[in-house]
C-alpha cells in the first residue's frame, strides 16, 4: 500500500497552466502504474491520464489530449499532470492513483489507492 498527496492546484483563468504533483511514499514506487483521475460537482468520476510504471507509455482522454502532460520521475516517487491551455469545463477536484495492474485503468477498478484530491478552478 502508498500514500498519495496531490497538491498544485488552485484557481486560474482560461487559457491559463497549472501543474499537479502527486507525492507518493511507500515501496517500490516504480512497480505501479499511476493515474489522474478529476471529478466536477455533480458529475462522475472521469479518467484524466494513465502513466506506465517506466513513464515510457501515456494515455490521455480525449478532451485533454494536446494540453495535458503526464510524467513521473521514479527517482523522487512523484507523478506530475501539466496543465496547459484551461478550460472551464476543466474545474474539478483531481485525484492521483496507484495501481499494480495494467487492468481497468481507465475505468478506475485498477487502482488500489488514492490521494484525497486537489481543486482546479478555471474560470472564464
Amino acid at each position: 500500500q502508498v500514500h498519495l498527496v496531490e497538491s498544485g492546484g488552485g484557481l486560474v483563468q482560461a487559457g491559463g497552466s497549472l501543474r499537479l504533483s502527486c507525492a507518493v511514499s511507500g515501496r517500490d514506487f516504480s512497480s505501479y502504474t499511476m493515474g489522474w483521475f478529476r471529478q466536477a460537482p455533480g458529475k462522475e468520476r472521469e479518467f484524466v491520464a494513465t502513466i506506465s510504471r517506466s513513464g515510457d507509455n501515456t494515455y490521455y482522454t480525449d478532451s485533454v489530449k494536446g494540453r495535458f502532460t503526464i510524467s513521473r520521475d521514479n527517482a523522487k516517487n512523484t507523478v506530475s499532470l501539466q496543465m496547459n491551455n484551461l478550460k472551464p469545463e476543466d474545474t474539478a477536484v483531481y485525484y492521483c492513483a496507484a495501481g499494480l495492474t495494467v487492468e481497468g485503468l481507465i475505468s478506475g477498478d485498477g487502482y488500489r489507492d488514492w490521494g484525497q484530491g486537489t481543486q482546479v478552478t478555471v474560470s472564464s
